[in-house]
């Protein structure tokens, strides 16, 4: 379970979120939406570890993630916004150093690098050197090394960016696998298919703020709108930064 209490984070004098608060449980999927600018990002980057807020707390299955953080990170497995790869490693080496940094080793670790790689059908990226990867090659090892380490908690912001249309099937079946067998996913998207495909709950953010929350036939009759994509403009209040 991810709980976001109060959360606060400032950049200057430029307010990023501010008092936001929401609650993702286990066995489900649930869409972190908004514009640009909205908060999102900056979000799941304090849930992560990589920011520490202002004010207020994130939680990882009750790991606060500021004052705990070792054990948050080993519940959590996170795809950032860029895939942040080493371009002398192959895939599989990218996949074994996250997997030891997890404190996998031995026949564990190999069993954990050969299914991350058998997820997204990897079997041709895997002794190849990340250097010359396309994007959507680079997103593919990213989220691969995001749950080689079977994470009860996943973070995805924007996972399938890049990627063609057989790998987007192939991912969104693997989170729905992911919510399906238990775990509670994050995903970040500004693809409204992908949030009707996938999202069990939705949290929308606008100018750093939690606009709405609930289930996606509740966002519905929030926003007084026959579909989503009409819904999140009509509750956000401004169609400015949308893509």
């Amino acid at each position: 379970m991810i709980e976001v209490q109060g959360l606060a984070k400032r950049f200057g004098a430029r307010v990023a979120v501010e008092e936001v608060t929401f609650r993702a449980a286990d066995g489900q999927v649930t869409g972190l939406l908004g514009p640009n600018g909205a908060g999102k990002t900056t979000s799941l980057r304090v849930l992560a570890g990589l920011l520490r807020p202002d004010r207020g707390r994130a939680l990882v299955d009750g790991a606060d993630v500021t004052r705990q953080p070792a054990a948050a990170r080993r519940a959590l497995g996170v795809l950032p916004e860029t895939a942040g790869l080493y371009g002398r490693l192959t895939a599989r080496e990218h996949l074994e150093y996250a997997g030891r940094l997890h404190g996998l080793a031995g026949r564990r670790l190999e069993a954990a690098v050969d299914r991350a790689l058998s997820i997204l059908d990897m079997a041709g990226l895997a002794l190849r050197r990340a250097a010359g990867f396309s994007q959507g090659e680079r997103r593919k090892v990213a989220l691969a090394r995001a749950l080689v380490h079977d994470p009860r908690n996943v973070l995805l912001d924007e996972p399938t960016n890049g990627l063609d249309v057989m790998s987007i099937r192939a991912v969104r079946r693997h989170v729905r696998r992911l919510a399906d067998a238990g775990k509670c996913v994050v995903l970040s998207t500004h693809v409204m298919q992908e949030v009707t495909a996938l999202c069990d709950r939705i949290v929308i953010l606008a100018r750093g703020r939690v606009v709405a929350e609930g289930t996606p036939a509740e966002i519905l009759s929030a926003g007084g709108a026959p579909g989503l994509e009409d819904a999140f403009v009509a509750l956000i209040g401004t169609e400015e930064g949308l893509n």
